[in-house]
């Protein structure tokens, strides 16, 4: 059997967020459980050789390179059905929300979130234009579907009036690298990125639904409403800068307290496993998610979460495994950093409770909805052409 994977996410280099964790994580464990299987791996662009994940794994790099809305036409109603043409594989398999239209080949798809919906003006006119015009046909068109939470299931659902059999879920999970650490190695992390102060920790892309301009006033207030109680206090604020930064950055800049915030940039993956374990409490405070990994990747660390109350991000924390709180509500965010800062019993409460509740989550279980998606999508099909 053949399969056709698109892989434009698997970017070389440290690069990996979100959809490329999901893609490496569920693609090699699909790759090693089925030796039986070729696996074409489609790149946008020249890969990285540790992304070809077994002697099954045939790479190909199909051009242009699709990070533009005009070139994510080009590419995959172009380039790959062009390519699914020419060699007709079982299925179709796409983990980053697009597929192709312009093909017969069975299709499976994942779905991470429908934040264009929701919240339009955090991308370009042009994005969602793109978006607008193609989401509604690659679910139309795709055979199965998958969604990575319950949350996305069920807007998906309601969205596109997609009957519920037709969506899998297949939840994220934390590498096995995001583990407690002992006191010593917590001690040097914070000598290291924090000047030995206790911080707060947040972690994901600067872009606009990860909400940190309403996060740094929250901040701000708790600051000025603990006084010399939280002089300690730091915030740490690890990832790149996307797309739509400026208001982050303005809400620094009339931040009271900007000497506790810290932009890191991007880390490694080791350096991510020491800030989570080390840090006070993990503070995720997005409008919007589909999954919300750094939920899990802090719980699995023995570090409490603090995130909102809205999408699926309860679903993902678990019940009281988080301290919840109106990402719309800067002084709610605030409120919930008091009680992480003073209250030891809760954070130790949260700890026991976070490191159970990622329990539920296994990329193991997550690669096998995938697989159990794609074989009925190639049975449907075939049975719809008899």
């Amino acid at each position: 059997m053949h399969i056709a994977v698109n892989t434009r996410f698997l970017l070389p280099g440290n690069q990996l967020e979100g959809i490329g964790r999901f893609s490496h994580e569920t693609l090699r464990r699909l790759v090693q459980q089925h030796p039986e299987v070729t696996f074409h791996f489609l790149f946008d662009r020249a890969y990285d050789a540790r992304y070809v994940l077994g002697p099954n794994v045939v790479p190909h790099v199909l051009y242009p390179s699709a990070r533009h809305p005009l070139l994510f036409a080009a590419w995959f109603e172009g380039a790959v059905a062009w390519w699914l043409a020419r060699h007709r594989p079982a299925a179709f398999l796409s983990p980053d929300g697009f597929t192709t239209l312009a093909t017969r080949v069975p299709r499976v798809t994942v779905i991470h979130d429908l934040a264009f919906r929701h919240f339009p003006l955090d991308m370009s006119l042009l994005q969602r234009r793109y978006y607008h015009f193609f989401m509604p046909r690659f679910v139309a068109a795709s055979a199965r579907l998958v969604a990575v939470s319950e949350a996305t299931k069920a807007d998906i659902g309601q969205a596109y009036g997609v009957v519920p059999e037709r969506i899998s879920v297949a939840y994220n999970a934390p590498a096995e690298l995001f583990r407690p650490q002992p006191p010593a190695a917590q001690h040097a992390t914070r000598a290291r990125f924090s000047g030995g102060q206790s911080y707060f920790l947040f972690v994901g892309a600067l872009h606009p639904r990860k909400n940190l301009d309403k996060l740094l006033q929250a901040f701000d207030l708790f600051k000025q409403q603990q006084g010399p109680a939280a002089a300690e206090a730091q915030l740490l604020i690890v990832g790149r800068r996307a797309w739509k930064a400026g208001p982050i950055f303005d809400a620094y800049q009339q931040m009271q307290h900007q000497a506790a915030v810290h932009f890191t940039g991007r880390v490694s993956d080791a350096e991510l496993a020491d800030l989570y374990a080390a840090a006070l409490a993990t503070v995720f405070v997005p409008y919007l998610e589909g999954f919300g990994l750094p939920i899990v990747e802090a719980q699995a660390s023995g570090c409490p979460v603090l995130t909102s109350d809205a999408s699926c991000l309860p679903e993902v924390a678990g019940p009281g495994a988080a301290v919840l709180a109106d990402p719309f509500d800067a002084a709610a965010i605030a409120a919930g950093l008091g009680r992480l800062w003073h209250d030891a019993a809760l954070r130790q409460q949260l700890r026991e409770r976070g490191l159970a509740n990622v329990q539920r989550f296994s990329w193991d279980a997550s690669a096998a909805v995938l697989w159990q998606a794609v074989q009925e999508a190639i049975s449907e099909v075939a049975a719809q052409t008899k």
